[in-house]
């Protein structure tokens, strides 16, 4: 201890240990699915407390280092008051119990730190401050429970990878962790991740995609699974047919009434799930236009003949929803000292001895293939948005093509999430966004990393790298190979294969006539601009031409790849004048137009990060862009959203709006605002807005498309930009009519 250090983080962590234990009041933390962390970490607050309080009276003054670990300490019990605080209740329970878990493990490793760094200060403390004191407290912390939930779901998706699917034991540990009590909260947990990956795939992360589709298959059989258990549960002889149950209830029907989406459901259910403001069908997943039920007859008619035929009596509607509907195995709940017997998962084990759940519910040990899977699966999660990514992912363009092809272990990149910042977790589904300035909820960092030391990886690529150079088209195709693997999963590994100068051979090789070489060549740089600084030296390195010559010259793979490498260069605001000069734009349109749906997305993302540079918009139109933009608004072609952002930018300019217009984009533009997402709807209007003020025939146009109803319900049920857009629009046909009266 020094006695001239400043005592202020040690007066602001005792300050945010209070204020964490003043949210013990809120009403809603006790149905948090996350309320066993806040015990947790209540816990390591009453042992702090006492310690901190003593400090502050005496005349000891922290070190440089204990203040240090002070900070860090206030931080995460900040952070963690600040998500109690965040939660409510139609969020993704998954991702957000997720997220509190790995705040709530940090906060248990500061807590040791600095019980530690007390224990080696001991001679300078007051009397009342021995050291066994802290040896107790040290003991106690370790007794606080660790990490479960992830390290639970990893194991699920490595069974569900392999095509065992996760196990029973293993789906009610994962429900029963985050809160997920009845088919009801399953069935909104599932809305809810489609949500995201849909907006994960807007952004073309499919890293985070591909994660948030596993645990939407997690969900679905989750479902499926309570559906056989309450099928158990019915007592009947003849099993009840699954068209005559309702997916919400998993009930059979008595008032059977069909949604826009076609599907079925039991009125009071369906009614109640849309008072919660949900527009989406449980089922499909599909947004909802209306709330409109139509009752199906020929449903409930079927239903009244096998009830008869089977001598079985119709449940009523109203007692199931005014009933728990509780998940059969979770009635009740595991305390946070108590291990489930059907699953053992110990508290104290961490991912570095993993363990396998098996079928009899022992536990065993997992084999090193196993173990690199599990690797893997911590490694593919990618949850990047702006704000909350560091150098390690990148918000919108990162993106590894057709290397998860290359091996049977699914190929993802490394993430580390900032957990400070503010997370969508908190937000109901009906008011999730659906744009590019979505706040993505944070996963847990991995916690296993590659194995492998910086200095044996330095010293095979600056191996590599040579025969990069070589004159050997066998030795260029190896290290290419090779470097490709390496750069794919490992953030250390992409800053060192930079460091040791590996990537001015990779764009040398740009230009090799081999196309193996070639399109691993390009796919190394892809995998290596997922390091911000490493686009810099891409981009430097003079990358942008050769990237241009492989959009021009390469094979399908190679084509994509170069797209979504310049996309990722672009990001760098400096970056997207180089790229619109070195004519990169023409390919572009081109690979928009002929290439394969891979392609097409690659360049609609590309062009739509070029366009907002405004000498680029010109060159964009000139190029035929358009044209083909307004042919993938098809909902057949599954590429609607990437479309429309582009026209939208594209709009803002003179030339955009008249090619929009006599490219036929009118009446497509109309049609995203009445059924479009939210983020479509968003887009369309915008660029409504522009063509209606740039020319009276387009106005008299989208008037004749039957634009304003839908504008009308956007005004109401919208995003916030969307409402204003729809708003100035239908202001602006009221003033136009105005105008033709008065003339």
């Amino acid at each position: 201890m020094e006695v001239n250090m400043e005592v202020s983080w040690l007066r602001v962590l005792l300050d945010n240990i209070s204020s964490y234990q003043s949210i013990s009041s809120m009403d809603t933390l006790y149905s948090n699915p996350a309320y066993k962390y806040y015990t947790r970490g209540e816990d390591i607050a009453k042992l702090l407390q006492p310690v901190l309080e003593n400090l502050v009276g005496s005349d000891a003054s922290p070190s440089e280092l204990l203040n240090n670990g002070f900070e860090e300490l206030s931080q995460y019990v900040d952070e963690l008051r600040e998500q109690f605080e965040s939660w409510e209740p139609l969020s993704s329970r998954i991702f957000y119990v997720l997220q509190i878990e790995s705040l709530a493990s940090k906060l248990r490793e500061s807590s040791l730190e600095v019980f530690q760094l007390l224990k080696h200060c001991e001679q300078h403390l007051p009397a009342d401050l021995v050291s066994p004191s802290f040896e107790d407290c040290i003991e106690l912390v370790k007794l606080v429970g660790r990490d479960e939930v992830s390290y639970t779901i990893d194991l699920a998706l490595i069974d569900q990878k392999e095509g065992n699917g996760p196990t029973s034991e293993a789906l009610v540990k994962i429900a029963e962790s985050v809160g997920l009590r009845s088919n009801q909260e399953i069935l909104i947990e599932g809305v809810v991740l489609a949500s995201l990956k849909e907006n994960a795939e807007l952004t073309e992360n499919n890293t985070e995609a591909e994660f948030i589709e596993g645990l939407i298959s997690l969900t679905t059989q989750m479902h499926d699974y309570l559906t056989n258990i309450k099928q158990s549960q019915l007592g009947c002889s003849v099993p009840v047919p699954p068209d005559f149950r309702c997916p919400l209830s998993l009930e059979l029907m008595t008032d059977p009434v069909i949604v826009t989406s076609g599907q079925t459901y039991e009125r009071a259910f369906i009614e109640k799930w849309f008072d919660m403001g949900l527009m989406v069908c449980p089922k499909t997943r599909q947004a909802l236009s209306q709330t409109s039920l139509t009752p199906n007859f020929i449903v409930k008619a079927f239903i009244a003949n096998w009830c008869e035929s089977n001598n079985v009596n119709l449940p009523d509607p109203l007692e199931l929803v005014q009933s728990s509907q509780a998940f059969p195995l979770l009635v009740e709940p595991a305390s946070d000292d108590e291990c489930d017997d059907s699953q053992p998962l110990s508290s104290e084990r961490a991912p570095s001895s993993p363990m396998k759940i098996g079928g009899n519910g022992r536990t065993e040990s997992l084999d090193a293939t196993k173990c690199e899977k599990l690797r893997q699966v911590v490694l593919s999660r990618s949850v990047s948005a702006p704000g909350i990514v560091c150098e390690e992912v990148v918000s919108k363009s990162e993106r590894i093509t057709n290397d998860a092809a290359d091996t049977s272990v699914s190929s993802k990149t490394e993430t580390i999430v900032n957990d400070a910042t503010p997370s969508v977790s908190s937000k109901p589904v009906w008011r999730l966004p659906s744009g590019r300035h979505f706040n993505h909820p944070g996963i847990i960092p991995a916690t296993i990393r590659e194995t492998g030391s910086s200095s044996s990886i330095e010293s095979e690529v600056k191996k590599l790298i040579e025969d990069l150079k070589s004159t050997s088209p066998d030795a260029q195709r190896e290290a290419t190979a090779r470097v490709r693997i390496l750069s794919r999963n490992s953030t250390d590994n992409r800053i060192v294969i930079a460091r040791c100068g590996a990537i001015d051979s990779l764009v040398d090789l740009l230009y090799s006539t081999d196309e193996r070489i070639q399109a691993d060549a390009v796919t190394c740089l892809l995998n290596l601009s997922i390091n911000d600084n490493n686009k810099s030296v891409i981009a430097d390195s003079g990358a942008i031409e050769p990237l241009i010559h492989v959009l021009k010259t390469g094979n399908l793979e190679a084509k994509e790849n170069s797209a979504a490498t310049l996309f990722s260069l672009s990001v760098i605001e400096e970056n997207k004048t180089k790229i619109g000069e070195a004519g990169a734009i023409e390919p572009l349109v081109d690979l928009l137009g002929h290439g394969s749906l891979r392609g097409k997305k690659d360049a609609a993302t590309a062009l739509f990060n070029l366009s907002i540079h405004h000498e680029n918009k010109a060159k964009v139109i000139e190029a035929g862009a358009v044209k083909y933009l307004v042919e993938l608004m098809d909902p057949a072609a599954g590429m609607v959203e990437k479309a429309v952002v582009v026209l939208a930018n594209l709009a803002t300019v003179r030339e955009g709006k008249v090619a929009i217009g006599e490219e036929g984009g009118i009446p497509v533009l109309v049609e995203v605002v009445e059924l479009g997402s939210a983020r479509g709807k968003e887009n369309a209007t915008a660029a409504l807005l522009q063509l209606a003020m740039h020319s009276q025939r387009f106005c008299n146009s989208i008037i004749r498309e039957g634009a304003i109803p839908p504008l009308v319900a956007l005004t109401k049920s919208g995003t916030a930009r969307a409402k204003e857009k729809a708003h100035n629009l239908l202001k602006y046909f009221k003033s136009q009519k105005q105008n033709q009266r008065r003339g």
